[in-house]
């Protein structure tokens, strides 16, 4: 059975205007997806800034409503399901946000920011939240110590580990990452890669990476799907996606990686 999937899935977003402003166009965020994902699958989505990933995110999420189009889960179509229906998928589809630090509540502690989605999904019992918060904290490299400190008082990559806590309390089926590492330098993204391998094979999660980094995805995704304009113009496993891209803007892509091995930049300029 297919975990999650997307049927003809668009998003317009019609521009409000008063009686005297010019006509403005509507916008297609995103138009006529179609995408599947099997259980322990982790897919790549990439395009350029703009190209309408973060909403298509939103959407499989169930945080907007497309204009058009399903979202199924396991089976389940929740296009239109009323928040307090979504809480039946919300515990297995957890997300990891770009901006961390813009995600989490400034006055929160550590402990009460991963102690969240425990208390919204019914774990009444704070001694069982606060083992689950310091057991999911250290999965993921980090002490008791850090549950007492706020967001601001936590580096950037500890706040991201904080992130991917938050997301993984649960013990979710599915982790949708928003560009979860285009704030982080190169050691920390790796750390941050290793991390997330080491949690899909301890926990059994899929992921879709949304990102623009195509040297991240070719190593981290069995298929990448690769968006334009808000459609999905072509999809190709991760294997493939660097030495066998078809469509013209994919090349570009791909040609946009910078490759740090002079001797390995030859493999590409067949592109």
């Amino acid at each position: 059975m297919e975990l999650l999937r997307a049927n003809n899935l668009s998003k317009v977003y019609r521009t409000e205007r008063g009686w005297l402003a010019a006509k403005v166009p509507s916008v297609q965020a995103v138009s006529q997806v179609n995408l599947s994902l099997a259980p322990g699958e982790n897919l790549g989505l990439v395009g350029e800034s703009g190209c309408g990933k973060s909403t298509l995110a939103r959407l499989l999420m169930g945080l907007e409503k497309p204009s058009s189009g399903q979202v199924l889960y396991r089976n389940m179509e929740f296009t239109h399901w009323k928040q307090r229906q979504m809480q039946a998928i919300r515990g297995k589809v957890q997300m990891i946000f770009q901006n961390s630090l813009a995600a989490f509540n400034p006055l929160f502690t550590i402990e009460q920011i991963i102690d969240e989605p425990l208390r919204n999904y019914g774990w009444s019992n704070s001694q069982t939240r606060k083992s689950r918060v310091v057991e999911t904290l250290e999965r993921v490299g980090l002490g008791r110590e850090y549950l007492s400190r706020l967001p601001h008082e936590l580096s950037g990559g500890q706040l991201q580990r904080v992130g991917i806590a938050r997301a993984i309390v649960l013990q979710p089926e599915l982790v949708i990452c928003d560009e979860p590492f285009s704030s982080l330098d190169m050691t920390l993204r790796k750390q941050m890669i290793d991390l997330l391998k080491e949690l899909k094979q301890e926990l059994g999660l899929a992921y879709i990476f949304i990102t623009h980094d195509l040297s991240i995805v070719h190593r981290l995704c069995d298929s990448v799907a690769v968006m334009y304009q808000g459609e999905i113009i072509e999809k190709t496993s991760g294997e493939d996606l660097l030495m066998q891209a078809k469509h013209p803007y994919t090349r570009t892509l791909v040609a946009s990686v910078p490759i740090q091995d002079p001797r390995q930049r030859d493999k590409y300029n067949h592109i």
